[in-house]
């Protein structure tokens, strides 16, 4: 990912005012032929590309306020609360949001959408198997709620590994030695990083274990085929909210629900209502945006440091699903 020109940057290239530069950007005729000429050269020569609608909505660094969401599924609670917050957070900037709801297809095709409208930078929650195609924008990108693969930016994730071994010694501690482990798809970083944690909190004593679980339907499916087996779970840990619902609803159809135990990560509406109330690893959705928000509003700003990784804490929350005993 390289620099994206700015007026200013075109400006010191050319010897001339800024206000100059936005006169022959603009294509007034004021302007004396020998800096007109200047201007453009420097255009050329930095490849500068003037924002969409930058007469309508500019800021004193010339960059038009507006950035770029990509997301899963804005309708999920987690991505609600995410989107929410950054949202906020670029208003207190005067800056606008435009949002795209990812699938693996699509998120190569909407980040080269949004770097064409030269939004002023992108926050993306990874999807595909790979990131590389991110380098060629030329807008700062910062990834949230999951790591990129093959791409270098800041990025702001919960502590997932921690956050699943907690959870992993909370079941531990009520007795539990076999327990099972319910995940999401492993091309996800957040899927296998919640997976080390399930195994370093086992320390190699692993119970069944299912991946790839792509909706509540198909982890339904797995923990009854799991609970009617010959060595059935006496815990379950849920490594996604969706997942977890599944598991729910399996152990309600078995009347199990109060016989396994139960944790899942993330949080999800109504789950301190139900019979148990489910225990889960929280996250904290609304901290991330801000924290990914403030990071790529630093990076447009011109922030030229290393990377970063950031990550915000999980915290579980006992309810009763949790603290079922062997």
């Amino acid at each position: 990912m390289t620099h994206r020109p700015t007026m200013n940057d075109v400006a010191r290239t050319a010897g001339v005012s800024l206000k100059t530069v936005s006169r022959v950007v603009n294509g007034e005729t004021t302007v004396a032929p020998d800096l007109a000429a200047r201007v453009r050269a420097a255009v050329q020569s930095l490849d500068y590309r003037p924002h969409l609608g930058a007469s309508l909505l500019r800021r004193r660094d010339q960059h038009a306020r507006t950035i770029g969401v990509l997301l899963e599924d804005v309708s999920h609670p987690f991505s609600a609360a995410l989107h929410r917050a950054i949202v906020e957070e670029a208003g207190l900037r005067g800056a606008q949001v435009l949002a795209g709801i990812l699938d693996e297809g699509r998120e190569r095709d909407l980040a080269v959408a949004f770097d064409q409208r030269q939004t002023d930078g992108l926050i993306v929650a990874p999807m595909a198997t790979n990131q590389t195609y991110l380098a060629s924008l030329r807008a700062p990108i910062v990834f949230v709620d999951r790591e990129a693969t093959g791409m270098a930016a800041d990025t702001v994730v919960s502590t997932n590994v921690a956050g699943a071994a907690g959870a992993v010694r909370h079941l531990l501690v009520q007795g539990h030695r076999r327990i099972a482990y319910l995940g999401d798809r492993r091309n996800l970083t957040t899927a296998r990083d919640r997976h080390r944690g399930y195994l370093r909190a086992l320390g190699g004593r692993a119970g069944p274990v299912v991946h790839d679980l792509r909706d509540a339907a198909a982890a339904e499916g797995a923990a009854i085929a799991m609970l009617r087996g010959p060595d059935p779970p006496t815990a379950i840990f849920a490594a996604r909210s969706p997942i977890t619902i599944g598991v729910v609803r399996a152990l309600r159809r078995l009347r199990m629900e109060n016989a396994v135990a139960l944790i899942g990560f993330d949080d999800f509406p109504l789950a301190d209502l139900l019979d148990p109330p489910v225990t889960v690893v929280a996250q904290d959705p609304a901290r991330m945006g801000r924290t990914a928000a403030l990071a790529l509003f630093e990076r447009i700003d011109g922030e030229i440091s290393a990377p970063r990784e950031i990550r915000i804490p999980t915290t579980l929350i006992p309810r009763g699903s949790g603290e079922l005993a062997v």
